[in-house]
């Protein structure tokens, strides 16, 4: 089943494997640029961003998916990581969860967050986009050329957009 939400997801998956795969080749000092305003480093980052991918997801496919240990983590197994989370995603928007479902997440000090599953989805498309940026920016500051990743490249490389010639 297809749902409103596929695209969203597939894209945020999609996204984050191309930043991994254009961060592989980087040296270790490379992947330790950190730039003021950003989470950390573009290791740190992609392991925050990756770690916090797999802690919505369990909470929002109510545990059947498990959290990780992102500290430590090393670029090719964060990519193994997000590479299981699109069938995962789809499995959990297929699901049709109300928006509306209020999720409780109670803290480690007994103090709890209350949100609808429908801020909790918007909220994981939005944090991958902008821990994506941060690392893009990063490698800009080193001379690369981040990847194209924004929805349009996605739309293109799936055959999902095109251009149309004028009509006289």
């Amino acid at each position: 089943m297809t749902t409103l939400l596929d695209d969203a997801f597939a894209h945020h998956i999609w996204a984050t494997l191309r930043l991994i795969d254009a961060c592989s080749d980087l040296t270790d000092e490379q992947l330790e640029t950190n730039l003021p305003g950003t989470y950390g480093s573009i290791l740190e980052t992609m392991r925050h961003l990756v770690g916090s991918d797999a802690w919505y997801l369990h909470r929002l496919s109510d545990q059947r998916h498990p959290t990780i240990e992102e500290a430590g983590m090393s670029l090719a197994e964060l990519r193994s990581v997000i590479g299981r989370h699109g069938d995962a995603w789809r499995e959990v928007l297929a699901d049709e969860p109300d928006p509306a479902a209020m999720v409780t997440v109670v803290r480690d000090d007994g103090s709890g967050y209350e949100a609808s599953k429908g801020i909790r989805l918007a909220q994981v498309v939005h944090h991958g986009t902008d821990h994506r940026s941060q690392v893009c920016t990063a490698l800009t500051s080193l001379g690369i050329e981040p990847p194209p990743i924004d929805v349009w490249d996605y739309g293109e490389a799936m055959g999902m957009t095109r251009e149309l010639t004028a009509t006289a």
